[in-house]
């Protein structure tokens, strides 16, 4: 599915990729492999964020969620490994765990008004 808008809620164990549009939103969990789930490590993750950014192919804005540092160390991996992608990420907010749908609702909200902000220079 290639739609303008994901959100992606993820912690050192599993993301949740939700691509969405006006109509259609699409959930893919991904569940990661690495045996470090405590430590955290980058490197540890390759093949868990390639597999997100695999997910996330035809995006073109992404907001990052979730609790912990994951979203961080997947934005910061990003940057380092994959340019398309991190050009794409316009934020990163923490989070619980909310359901797809309250995560949806969320992002919806979240690119309400960043899109706004975009076509407005003057809250640039």
């Amino acid at each position: 599915m290639t739609t303008f808008h994901a959100v992606v809620w993820m912690d050192q164990s599993e993301a949740h990729v939700v691509m969405f549009d006006r109509e259609h939103m699409e959930a893919q969990r991904i569940k990661s492999r690495s045996h470090h789930k405590h430590q955290g490590k980058a490197d540890d993750n390759t093949a868990f964020f390639a597999a997100i950014v695999d997910a996330l192919e035809g995006t073109h804005e992404v907001l990052l969620a979730g609790p912990g540092l994951a979203r961080n160390q997947f934005r910061d991996w990003c940057a380092s490994h994959q340019a398309g992608i991190a050009q794409a990420i316009v934020d990163s907010v923490p989070t619980d765990h909310p359901s797809d749908g309250q995560l949806v609702a969320m992002a919806r909200q979240y690119f309400k008004k960043y899109d706004s902000m975009a076509a407005d220079p003057s809250m640039a």
